[in-house]
């Protein structure tokens, strides 16, 4: 019972503002062809960053919606796929799917800076380096038949909704960094 009140009482204040605009931590994390990226960055536009791993079925589900999202945003949005817990080839699982995210695929070493704990991570950064936006403050109560249903299938229902979050966000985002 506390540790939901805690976490609706997060999720509050998350809504109102205050949990959020904290500076992205600082890391240097070398990109699939080996070149080193540094995050944040300061730009127009915003920053997806989306901690991931092959093997989650909820990444694979929100993976299509941040490509439409790349797609639909162009140059105004930046998205970076940070491989994290995998043994498998994440530049081939990506190649194979069409995604043309940013792939930094040793991203182990950053998750603690960020608190990432399941997959997937999500935190919309905008262009002063700071998160506007993380998956993780977006609170469900999940009926019996939703916690009954398998991982693919929760993930499933769950994408479409975490889209439009995000969506929702880099727009209120983008909106605001025009009035700046």
């Amino acid at each position: 019972m506390r540790r939901t009140f805690l976490t609706l009482f997060l999720a509050l204040l998350a809504q109102q503002g205050f949990a959020q605009d904290l500076a992205a931590p600082a890391v240097t994390l070398p990109d699939a062809d080996g070149e080193q990226v540094t995050l944040p960055r300061t730009h127009d536009g915003v920053d997806i960053y989306f901690f991931w791993a092959s093997w989650c079925p909820y990444c694979k589900a929100l993976m299509p919606h941040l490509q439409s999202m790349g797609i639909e945003y162009g140059d105004d949005v930046t998205i970076y796929a940070l491989n994290i817990r995998d043994e498998d080839m994440p530049e081939l699982f990506m190649s194979e799917r069409g995604y043309d995210f940013i792939l930094l695929p040793e991203a182990d070493p950053v998750m603690e800076l960020y608190g990432v704990r399941p997959t997937p991570a999500l935190f919309l950064v905008d262009g002063k380096g700071r998160i506007r936006f993380n998956l993780y403050d977006m609170v469900f109560t999940d009926s019996s038949e939703f916690k009954a249903m398998s991982h693919g299938s929760k993930a499933a229902q769950r994408a479409p909704y975490w889209s439009a979050e995000i969506r929702q966000q880099i727009d209120q985002i983008l909106t605001e960094s025009k009035g700046d």
